[in-house]
């Protein structure tokens, strides 16, 4: 639940985000439910963190931009950047 309440906090806000498989992804918070929290990555960045996968989010960033699904269990740390 800490984590969550983490992701709630940082919403909209550039984050660094660190997991308990030791990957580290940069992006915006654009939602978080009680499992998941959907990291906005910016244009050119791509994730090749096979726990990561490109989410069904509804929201479309002209292409140029990627939402991922990042499940909450594996969250380590969330830093503002």
């Amino acid at each position: 639940m800490e984590a969550y309440y983490n992701c709630l906090h940082c919403m909209n806000r550039n984050v660094r985000i660190l997991t308990k498989d030791g990957g580290v992804h940069e992006g915006t918070i654009v939602n978080v439910d009680q499992q998941n929290v959907y990291l906005k990555k910016g244009a050119g960045k791509r994730v090749t963190t096979s726990a990561f996968y490109p989410s069904p989010y509804p929201y479309s960033y002209g292409g140029r931009e990627e939402i991922l699904t990042l499940s909450l269990f594996t969250l380590l740390a969330i830093a503002l950047i």
